[in-house]
């Protein structure tokens, strides 16, 4: 994720802010959670990554959390003693007592009663707030303490190891942003009629060679959708799953590197740059590998990114999506499949469905419109 310089660039969406408190679990939990978020190609915010040196961290904390859809917070025994995690908190159920965003508490080695009760532990942490901040942030802080508790959530002490607590987050954070997309639902709006003459293409059985498909629209969010729920549909089919977000707004100085580093990090679940990329490459050849291209517009994107697909072991999978049908012909990609039918409506009621807010709708539908 390449985040653009200019101050008139649109705010980065995310699909989950991470609110925890750092000593106590970035180093183990969080790692994990956040490598298995960005594995299935869910956007993250995690300050430790997504904030940039030089500017106003809380600006951005508050930019961020109103641009995500599903905040999780993970409560541990130190979570209650710090300012910052409290003033975090306090914003994420400002927003969320908006409507617009989704709150799931994680107890991590604490007692929910107590954190709801702000006994115990969590009273002396909060009989220091009140001898340093004022009455009114500390009433602010407890009540949103009190508010978070009173979310249905996870508490550790019910799992007997912290994996299969790690699987049913991210398992539980996969059905609310794809909630929409049951057989149901996805016929509702149109979907289910794309996925019967695109399935047969994707060939989700073959055992030979690398199958590159394209996927074309004039519109970009009907198309983008579409990819998006191919990849969460059939991800765990392969061995290994990139879906690269938006092709097309990496920087375009040194845009070739940029291009492949960003696939490289996110083919290893992160955003650790390995250095080591000839390992990874050796590793991919006798792997199962989806690739998912998306809002490609240079066809020397796609052939910087040939130079690792080509490498993919047997019945790997490469989905480039873009607005211009005659780029995929340039490359040489023989099976593309063109979006019809997803208009203005219909992608305004799945946004709708999957969580985006006002100013999203109107985004994609303008974009339809015009294209239409």
């Amino acid at each position: 994720m390449y985040p653009s310089s200019s101050s008139s660039t649109p705010p980065q969406k995310f699909d989950v802010f991470l609110s925890f408190r750092g000593k106590d679990t970035r180093r183990t939990f969080i790692s994990f959670l956040y490598k298995e978020l960005i594995r299935m190609s869910i956007r993250t915010f995690k300050d430790d990554v997504e904030l940039k040196s030089g500017r106003r961290i809380s600006s951005d904390l508050l930019t961020a959390i109103e641009n995500s859809k599903i905040a999780v917070v993970i409560v541990s025994k130190n979570y209650p003693a710090s300012p910052w995690c409290l003033r975090e908190l306090a914003m994420i159920m400002d927003v969320e007592k908006k409507g617009s965003l989704i709150v799931m508490p994680i107890f991590y080695n604490v007692v929910p009663a107590h954190v709801r009760r702000q006994v115990e532990k969590v009273a002396l942490q909060f009989r220091k707030h009140e001898d340093r901040e004022n009455h009114e942030t500390v009433v602010s802080w407890r009540q949103a303490l009190t508010n978070l508790a009173s979310i249905s959530g996870h508490c550790s002490r019910d799992w007997e190891d912290d994996s299969k607590l790690l699987d049913e987050i991210t398992k539980r954070i996969s059905d609310m942003l794809l909630s929409p997309t049951s057989d149901g639902i996805s016929n509702q709006f149109g979907f289910g009629a794309h996925m019967k003459e695109l399935y047969p293409l994707l060939d989700l059985d073959a055992n030979e060679g690398v199958r590159v498909i394209g996927i074309w629209a004039r519109g970009g969010n009907g198309r983008s959708a579409l990819a998006r729920y191919v990849y969460q549909k059939f991800f765990k089919q392969f061995q290994s799953q990139c879906f690269l977000e938006n092709v097309k707004e990496i920087p375009r100085d040194c845009q070739m590197s940029n291009l492949r580093d960003e696939f490289l990090i996110r083919i290893q679940g992160g955003y650790s740059k390995m250095k080591t990329s000839g390992l990874i490459k050796t590793r991919l050849m006798s792997q199962k590998v989806l690739l998912v291209a998306n809002n490609v517009d240079k066809l020397e994107q796609l052939d910087a990114l040939a130079e690792d697909f080509n490498c993919f072991g047997p019945g790997s999978l490469v989905i480039i999506t873009t607005q211009d049908k005659q780029l995929l012909v340039a490359f040489g990609v023989k099976v593309v499949y063109e979006v019809e039918g997803l208009r203005c409506f219909e992608v305004r009621q799945l946004f709708r469905q999957i969580g985006f807010r006002e100013r999203d709708l109107y985004d994609a539908g303008s974009e339809f419109f015009e294209s239409s």
